[in-house]
């Protein structure tokens, strides 16, 4: 049976190199983990006491993903764009409520990823209890590495850093995520059936901040890999 016929032509389905495959991964949906490293959520002025709160989420369009070693222009109607570093769970299974202790059978593999931020707008519409789409759902504005097939692999430790300009701006270990990975899966699929292609960018440790055009972000995840970006001018 024939596709019916479009009025203009379909955007493709984003996909990411695999290291060691001549394959992409096509990617589903973006999740983002809010204030998983407890030092971040102090500097963001939103302390998380883990007893009293669940994870909570926000999701950006695929659209948005750019590889790697990417210029990407500084985006408008911010001044204040801000980095953030970050761990790239990969879904490789579909499920559905599913138990911490099975929540490994899920995984294909990680990746390493920058969230960025207009942290003027997104901070605005935080303080009025609206949306952070503006904030967070930006052009070129969800950055990701190769992923590293590790199926089955839960990670728990390494160390996870961000250089601008070649000088340390984010420096943490995975072993400090508020909510594990194992939590994070079996909690995010009691909301959604999670896919093949579902990426969960798990949170960010302390030390985000801004930056301007020119600048060089140069970030690695231990056992993971490597990420670049470069800023661009402003459009």
């Amino acid at each position: 049976m024939n596709a019916p016929a479009t009025l203009w032509t379909p955007p493709a389905v984003p996909s990411v190199p695999v290291r060691g495959r001549a394959e992409r991964a096509p990617v589903n949906r973006l999740f983002f983990v809010g204030r998983n490293y407890h030092a971040h959520a102090v500097e963001m002025g939103r302390p998380v006491d883990k007893a009293k709160e669940v994870p909570f989420y926000f999701t950006k369009s695929p659209s948005t993903l750019v590889a790697s070693g990417a210029t990407v222009p500084y985006p408008p109607r911010t001044k204040d764009y801000h980095y953030e570093m970050e761990l790239v769970v990969v879904i490789g299974k579909p499920g559905f409520r599913v138990a911490e202790a099975e929540a490994h059978e899920l995984i294909y593999g990680y990746a390493c990823g920058l969230d960025m931020t207009r942290r003027d707008l997104q901070l605005a519409a935080r303080d009025k209890g609206r949306p952070w789409d503006l904030g967070k759902d930006i052009e070129q504005g969800s950055v990701i590495s190769e992923i590293v097939p590790m199926p089955g692999v839960v990670i728990e430790r390494g160390e996870i850093v961000l250089n601008v300009n070649g000088q340390p701006r984010q420096a943490s270990d995975v072993d400090k995520l508020i909510w594990n990975i194992r939590e994070l899966i079996a909690d995010l699929s009691t909301y959604y059936h999670l896919q093949p292609g579902d990426l969960i960018y798990t949170g960010t440790p302390e030390g985000v901040g801004a930056v301007v055009p020119g600048d060089r972000l140069e970030g690695r995840v231990a056992g993971v890999g490597e990420i670049v970006l470069h800023v661009g001018a402003a459009e």
